[in-house]
């Protein structure tokens, strides 16, 4: 294992000495699917309470969905065979454990090839290794989760929908597939849907006035307020008197993030049809544009019944993270 680490850090030091071109031309093109996270660690480790630590942090369940999806599926690799095409990997966490070592946890770009990210958590006991997993894995997920993304958005700009009437009417832009299309415009409302083998793929856009969110009551209970109000006019059931609402056994996840360098609420949860059986997952981002005296909504929803769910609302959520307001 040490030789793999020291190879790492000869890397670093060769990149380093590089500049611009010179180094992007020493590397290949980073290779995997989406979501899945190369974990090289020797057989022992892995199937011990290092390798438990690693599947609690690197494979926990993701919020807001209808049932138990990992974050990233893991895939483990022992160090003895990382080695040619398996470290272009576009996202690989390295365990390194020995007496010699220090505990922690360091963050590199681009070690084998590009785009790539590349995290080693290092520490002298297998003790100290769970430690800085734990401690750091905030950091370490949203380092790779943050590297899925970006590519997941170039591989979206590849072939782009022309969403002139969404730009015009709301002075946004976004970088959304062109499977995607209008299903329903409303002044400045739009329903944009995706088929897809089981249900479909939706995204909301919408404006609201800027004092319609209020930080100093229940932002949740706002926000579902909200989001009823607009599925009862805009988004139909299957039959008549039903419509999309937020599911009510299931509280919603709020997050607060930056969209576009604006503070936006993420909000992730389950939606439900009111008198009929229909339901998925929901990704709700509610920007404020002062700038507009505005709220910016977007919002994705799947339905996808019987299948696995993560990738879905994760095409959503690079979408929706594309924003950019006029």
């Amino acid at each position: 294992m040490h030789k793999i680490l020291f190879f790492v850090s000869a890397f670093l030091l060769i990149l380093t000495g590089c500049k611009g071109d010179k180094k992007e031309n020493l590397l290949s093109d980073s290779s995997g699917n989406l979501n899945h996270l190369s974990v090289v660690v020797s057989n022992e480790l892995w199937q011990g309470k290092v390798g438990e630590a690693i599947r609690n942090t690197m494979a926990s369940p993701v919020d807001g969905l209808p049932q138990d999806e990992p974050l990233f599926s893991l895939s483990q690799i022992p160090s003895q065979v990382f080695s040619g095409f398996v470290t272009k990997n576009r996202t690989v966490l390295i365990i390194e454990i020995g007496a010699n070592k220090t505990s922690s946890v360091k963050f590199a770009k681009n070690v084998f090839a590009k785009p790539q990210r590349v995290v080693v958590v290092s520490g002298k006991t297998e003790d100290e290794v769970i430690e800085q997993l734990e401690t750091n894995a905030l950091k370490i997920v949203e380092s790779f989760k943050s590297q899925e993304t970006k590519e997941k958005q170039r591989r979206i700009k590849l072939s782009l929908l022309k969403i002139d009437t969404i730009e015009n009417a709301l002075g946004i832009k976004m970088e959304i597939p062109s499977a995607y299309r209008i299903a329903k415009k409303d002044d400045k409302f739009f329903w944009l849907r995706k088929d897809i083998t089981t249900g479909t793929q939706n995204i909301m856009v919408y404006e609201l006035p800027l004092n319609m969110l209020k930080h100093n009551d229940s932002l949740v209970n706002q926000i579902i307020k909200i989001r009823d109000s607009i599925g009862k006019v805009h988004i139909p059931g299957p039959t008549d008197g039903t419509f999309m609402i937020t599911e009510k056994a299931y509280a919603p996840y709020l997050f607060e993030k930056t969209l576009d360098n604006k503070p936006a609420i993420e909000t992730k949860g389950i939606w439900d049809v009111k008198n009929a059986f229909m339901s998925g997952p929901f990704i709700n981002y509610m920007i404020e544009d002062k700038a507009n005296n505005r709220l910016i909504v977007v919002e994705g929803f799947t339905f996808a019944p019987s299948v696995e769910k993560r990738d879905y609302v994760f095409e959503l959520e690079a979408i929706l993270k594309s924003i950019k307001i006029e």
